[in-house]
């Protein structure tokens, strides 16, 4: 069932050369979010994973802005976890820590609440994509301010050529489809 569900998700993810500059292949998750069977799958393929490797060890699944939103709040659902918030700079009230980190093409920050979660709770993290594992890693950092415990890192699509994961040192990294 696993290998037809992995199959249903990865005939959804279209490429598209040269954007959103020349030299670029985007992948696209779109079509992902408009089949409800590809979305199904996505979360129960994550949760399954979750489920095998942490058992009920997570306290909570913290989705990064802005693709990682789509995919957190569904997947703390189908685990019964809440879901946290590790937003862009300059989005969320009261007060929040931050952590700079480097794009593709230029810097920026992410920020979440200072008091989202209590010290050595354990969170995964979500996105829908991880490239060159900059935004992950400033996630991490985050949540390590915050004396939380990141069990894990999960994404739907890893860029392979772009080395993330080595980014990401020590913390384990997973994700369903692999494109290099």
């Amino acid at each position: 069932m696993a290998e037809a569900e992995l199959q249903l998700v990865s005939r959804r993810i279209r490429s598209f050369p040269d954007f959103p500059i020349p030299g670029v292949l985007f992948r696209d998750i779109s079509p992902v979010l408009k089949d409800p069977d590809a979305f199904r799958a996505c979360i129960s393929l994550l949760a399954g994973h979750l489920r095998e490797t942490h058992g009920h060890s997570i306290d909570y699944i913290a989705g990064l802005d802005s693709r990682g939103f789509l995919f957190g709040p569904s997947l703390a659902q189908e685990l019964g976890l809440g879901c946290l918030l590790i937003r862009k700079r300059g989005k969320l009230p009261g007060p929040t820590m931050s952590a700079s980190y480097s794009l593709e093409y230029g810097k920026a920050e992410l920020e979440i609440q200072k008091d989202a979660l209590e010290p050595g709770q354990k969170v995964v993290i979500v996105d829908d994509l991880l490239a060159t594992g900059g935004t992950m890693h400033a996630a991490c950092e985050l949540l390590g301010q915050l004396q939380a415990e990141v069990l894990e890192c999960v994404c739907l699509v890893e860029l392979t050529s772009l080395k993330g994961r080595e980014k990401l040192g020590a913390v384990p990294f997973f994700s369903l489809l692999q494109y290099d």
